[in-house]
């Protein structure tokens, strides 16, 4: 993508999201300041529990700040009402999660078409486009598959398929790998590569992995929930 064609699609100002338990407050993240252009690939970095996850839940709208801005594609994600969130988490942005969360009565073609058909698109429009995703992604053979039929790097692809069916102007990956082999691990980051050249979306991998590392435009770094440049990020 040309420089002279990005845009700002993720701003956070002094992004807070504080748990309570009982008495005791934990913050998930904390007075984060970020800017994503159109078209970025993004690595998060960090330990378990320095942050990644609340960020990217709080990036799908799958949460929502105790305070600060976060504007994403032009909404502000604080300040929408659950109807305004659905439509965001339907429209905005795919999700891919580690443990791939496929439905495992329904055939892969069927899991990957369901947010479309969700989205009130024609089923043949749908499957079309799940049709050219699967094969390029390598997995169309497997269409009427059901998940327990599938290897790990299977239902990873059928994930990431899903994930882009209504080509979402972001991608949010959590751990993509982590249930993977290497082998498996390199050819998921790859593919999160390409949808990145290839559509121009933006992409935001959380991973301990170093195998995103090579595509990425950004590497960043939370830990005890604020965010440094990876290359001040200690072990």
């Amino acid at each position: 993508m040309k420089e002279a064609h990005k845009k700002t699609i993720i701003a956070a100002e002094k992004l807070t999201r504080i748990y309570t338990t009982g008495s005791t407050e934990v913050a998930g993240v904390q007075d984060i300041d970020l800017a994503v252009s159109t078209g970025e690939l993004i690595v998060l970095k960090g330990n378990s529990g320095s942050g990644k996850s609340t960020l990217l839940g709080l990036l799908g709208g799958l949460d929502q700040p105790t305070r600060g801005r976060l504007v994403v594609d032009g909404r502000d994600l604080q300040l929408a009402s659950p109807k305004e969130l659905n439509r965001y988490r339907r429209d905005v942005v795919g999700m891919i999660f580690q443990t791939f969360n496929l439905l495992p009565t329904l055939t892969v073609l069927e899991n990957v078409s369901l947010p479309g058909l969700l989205a009130d698109r024609k089923y043949s429009e749908v499957q079309e486009e799940a049709d050219r995703f699967l094969e390029w992604l390598n997995i169309r053979s497997r269409r009427d598959h059901y998940p327990g039929q599938l290897s790990g790097g299977e239902m990873q692809r059928a994930a990431i398929v899903r994930a882009l069916i209504n080509r979402p102007a972001i991608i949010l990956a959590d751990e993509p790998t982590g249930n993977l082999d290497s082998t498996n691990g390199e050819a998921v980051m790859a593919l999160l590569g390409e949808v990145n050249a290839r559509l121009e979306s933006t992409v935001i991998i959380a991973t301990h992995s170093t195998l995103a590392d090579q595509y990425a435009t950004r590497q960043i770094c939370l830990k005890d929930g604020a965010i440094t440049e990876i290359s001040a990020c200690a072990a």
